[in-house]
């Protein structure tokens, strides 16, 4: 079976000389392959392609694509969008007492499925140009899981609840304060329940559009669990949490999944493995194709997902796997001193944070920990020199690259023009081509305007500049965000890839375990009352400061024997009492 998918978002025929249609060999005999459409941009007829694939290599900008798929997955399409448009195959199907995990790159159908499921959007099941009716769809699915589920969805006897993907968008739809928008809504628990065990009190009477990108993702987790469904769905609870919360929020998500159905589209692995029972892959191509794979167990999956190779559908779905380190290498020449800063406070007349004095090596890479609102960017702010402390500072005079937490794109222009003017010689450089760009993945952005850029695209551009200016030591706040599992761990290997190879040091800043596992060294811990105090401390070994940091969060960390990865200890089970009476909180040995 062969798709063609035009990427609607790349293709610009104004720019080109049609060269889909131009070299196609169908074309030049008389066939009306490629045809312009009625917007202006070519459309293939999928059933006169000789699938040579002169069109995709042609393409001066990667706009098309030809893809064979497998010919049982032809009468498994259950949506598509448009022709030449994007298709999905396949669907998750929910189960009581169980957490469903979906784990699969950005672009990729997740959401997609989501809408599928809760009835918001009926499946097409390929025909976009006469959709078939709900009657239509439950008779293609007669007979299997999905059938009995949909046809309770269609007939109103099971209620869904949608925890949205993109919270910062909130305060748009509600106008109000928090306390308005949750008693809206709550049923199957009081609201006052909700805001205690989301920690709620503070923000309980402010307004939506005066909250932090955390507090909107607790504010929204509390309006879809107080709702009264049977089905569960939430899109990427732990985006702006720190890693307490995300323990607190999977605690919350796996007791709730005990009577109802659950369903997590989830990037941070470390918590998806705490979090699912078993998980979906997605594979496929970004804005082509998605494809959900058999459930396979937690532990399965996320091992499969590292190795890149689904060995029962015979799918390679990425070129190498990811490998994490048994113990975090180390080199002797890290051992001289780059950075010294003196004990740092910086007070405020509600918040005041103190840095123990500490060194960073030459080529070190320091991974920082803690809660959110309790330091740790006001001490990367000073390092960057963005702030001025209230006391102490650094004693050494070091050229400084800092990629701060909210990313915002100042500049007028695309991002090859941003990159041209900002570093144009190391732009230009077979280094940046292959360490940098190819990882991240930007070849596809340079021609796009920075205010045009998604989350994820802008974040990679970002740490790409920062990683580009000659600097002695780069700073790097939340690098994780809008980045799906994928990237996040090419993004690691890529830091820590550049620093090696260009003798720089870097102070990191994350939530993810997985991603400071892969990029760090050592690690600084804050601790304290969010909001009010915070004490740094470090830079401390690997596995002496992850060891504090979880001893705070009270979880337990293993590796996993096959692929090494950091795996979170069921509380209270027999590896986990047994780490914490030895002090062992980061794995044991």
């Amino acid at each position: 079976m062969r798709i063609a998918v035009l990427l609607q978002d790349r293709c610009q025929p104004k720019k080109c000389n049609i060269e889909c249609m131009k070299y196609c060999p169908k074309v030049r005999t008389g066939v009306q392959t490629v045809v312009m459409g009625e917007n202006g941009k070519p459309e293939i007829t999928e059933g006169l392609c000789a699938g040579c694939g002169i069109c995709v290599h042609k393409c001066p900008f990667e706009a098309v694509k030809i893809i064979g798929l497998p010919d049982e997955l032809e009468g498994e399409i259950m949506h598509q969008y448009g022709l030449n448009g994007f298709r999905l195959y396949r669907l998750p199907v929910p189960k009581v007492g169980l957490v469903t995990g979906i784990l699969g790159p950005n672009g990729i159908g997740k959401t997609t499925a989501f809408r599928l499921l809760s009835g918001a959007e009926i499946p097409n099941l390929g025909n976009y140009e006469n959709p078939p009716s709900k009657e239509q769809v439950l008779e293609k699915f007669s007979g299997t899981e999905l059938h009995l589920f949909l046809e309770k969805v269609y007939a109103g006897k099971t209620k869904t609840s949608l925890k949205p993907q993109y919270v910062d968008k909130l305060p748009s739809v509600h106008k109000g304060v928090v306390r308005e928008l949750l008693e809206k809504v709550q049923e199957r628990m009081s609201m006052n329940e909700a805001i205690e065990m989301l920690e709620l009190k503070d923000v309980v009477d402010r307004s939506l559009g005066e909250l932090s990108g955390g507090e909107l993702q607790r504010v929204a987790i509390a309006a879809t669990i107080l709702k009264e469904s049977d089905v569960y769905f939430f899109d990427e609870p732990s985006s702006y949490l720190d890693i307490y919360q995300r323990i607190k929020v999977a605690r919350i998500i796996q007791s709730l999944s005990e009577k109802k159905q659950v369903v997590v589209i989830e990037h941070d692995l470390a918590i998806l493995d705490f979090l699912a029972d078993n998980i979906y892959l997605v594979y496929g191509s970004q804005g082509a194709f998605g494809v959900f794979a058999q459930p396979r167990q937690v532990r399965v999956a996320i091992n499969t997902y590292l190795d890149g190779y689904m060995r029962e559908e015979n799918i390679r779905f990425r070129d190498t796997s990811i490998v994490f380190e048994d113990r975090p290498p180390r080199s002797s020449w890290q051992s001289v001193s780059l950075l010294d800063y003196d004990a740092i406070e910086c007070s405020y007349p509600n918040f005041k944070v103190r840095v123990e004095a500490g060194s960073i090596r030459i080529g070190e890479s320091v991974g920082v920990v803690g809660p959110n609102a309790i330091g740790k960017t006001t001490f990367v702010k000073v390092l960057a020199g963005v702030l001025q402390p209230t006391l102490g500072g650094i004693q050494n005079n070091v050229k400084v690259s800092y990629k701060p937490q909210y990313i915002n794109p100042d500049f007028d222009g695309t991002v090859m023009e941003m990159f041209l003017v900002g570093v144009k010689d190391f732009f230009q450089s077979g280094f940046f081509e292959s360490e940098i760009a190819h990882p991240l993945m930007l070849k596809h952005l340079y021609e796009k305007k920075l205010e045009n850029l998604s989350g994820g695209e802008l974040q990679r551009v970002a740490i790409a500049l920062c990683l580009s200016r000659d600097a002695d030591i780069y700073l790097l706040d939340e690098p994780s965000a809008y980045l799906d599992s994928n990237q996040r761990m090419e993004t690691a290997k890529t830091i820590r890839r550049v620093m090696e190879k260009r003798g720089r040091s870097a102070l990191v800043v994350d939530h993810d375990i997985y991603f400071l596992d892969m990029v760090s060294d050592s690690m600084m811990v804050f601790s304290g009352s969010p909001g009010k105090q915070g004490l740094g401390q470090g830079p401390f070994d690997m596995r002496q400061g992850m060891n504090r940091f979880l001893k705070s969060v009270d979880v337990t960390f293993r590796r996993d024997n096959e692929t090494h990865r950091p795996r979170i200890n069921k509380p209270n089970s027999r590896l986990d009492k047994d780490q914490k009476e030895r002090g062992e909180y980061y794995y044991s040995s």
